[in-house]
Parts: structure tokens; sequence; C-alpha cells
């Protein structure tokens, strides 16, 4: 019995004008945020690391992409913003999906563009600090970024 009520339910939010589903659905569902993360790796192997003005330990630039912005887009965008670096995205990005805090990370791995400097400074007021660092000499880390740097390694 209890099937076929859900059955006629799907129904008819399929006969539904696509609008009404979807702000049915946009109701219903949870949101998530979502954020692009970039592990930026240079030539000589060291990473780059930032260090949030409002957070313990080092991250990586990122940040929550714009309403309809690609992920791919929002990963360079934050690096720009926050460290002044080109970079080129490599590999397909890896997901991580964090239903508790209710936020989806896209997490790409780069390195910087060709011909450009890779001295970077804190662009943004976000930052404190931005340093490369060699991968055996990473200091304290935020969990996000962590656990980015292990499923990154892992893949």
């Amino acid at each position: 019995m209890l099937r076929r009520v859900r059955v006629v339910a799907f129904r008819a939010v399929g006969k539904m004008p696509r609008w009404m589903r979807r702000f049915l659905i946009h109701s219903l569902a949870p949101s998530f945020t979502v954020g692009a993360m970039c592990m930026i790796t240079r030539a000589d192997g060291e990473r780059l690391l930032v260090r949030h003005s409002y957070r313990h330990g080092w991250g990586v630039p990122g940040g929550l992409l714009k309403r309809g912005e690609e992920a791919a887009d929002g990963a360079r965008r934050e690096c720009m913003e926050e460290v002044g670096l080109t970079i080129v995205l490599d590999h397909p990005p890896t997901v991580v999906v964090d239903a508790r805090a209710r936020r989806v990370d896209v997490i790409f791995t780069a390195r910087p563009a060709d011909g450009v400097s890779t001295d970077v400074s804190a662009c943004s007021a976000e930052l404190l600090e931005a340093r490369w660092f060699p991968p055996d000499q990473l200091p304290a880390l935020q969990h996000e970024t962590a656990n980015a740097l292990r499923l990154v390694t892992r893949s």
C-alpha cells in the first residue's frame, strides 16, 4: 500500500511544471555549501600553504563558489584573489561530501602556470601568510586540508 502511495506521489510531482518541481526539491532537500580547494605543487615539489586570519593551522588556497560558477573556474579565481598566482589544474578533482557540516569540497591538484613567478603573498584580508613548504616539512594543517592531502595523495 505504501509503495502505491509513493508511486502516485512521484507521478503527481512529475506532472508539475518544472519551476514547481524545482521549488519543491529546493524546499525539502538539504542545502550544502560548495567550495574549491587547490593543492598546488611547484616543480621542485614544494607545496603552497596559506594561514587564514580566522582559523588555526595552515590550509590551501580556496573558498566558496559563486552561484553558477564552475568549480575549476572558482579554484583558479580563489588562487588569484588569495595569493596572486596563475595556476594550471591537473587531473580531475577529488570530491568530498561532509554531510554533517553540509559542505562539498572539490579538491584540485594544480601547479603554477608556465612562465609565471612563484613568489606569493597574502593578497586577501582573510590571509595572514602564504608560503611554499617542502613536502616533508609541512606545518600543522587545518583538518580539511590534512584530509584533502591524504585523499589526493592516495588517488
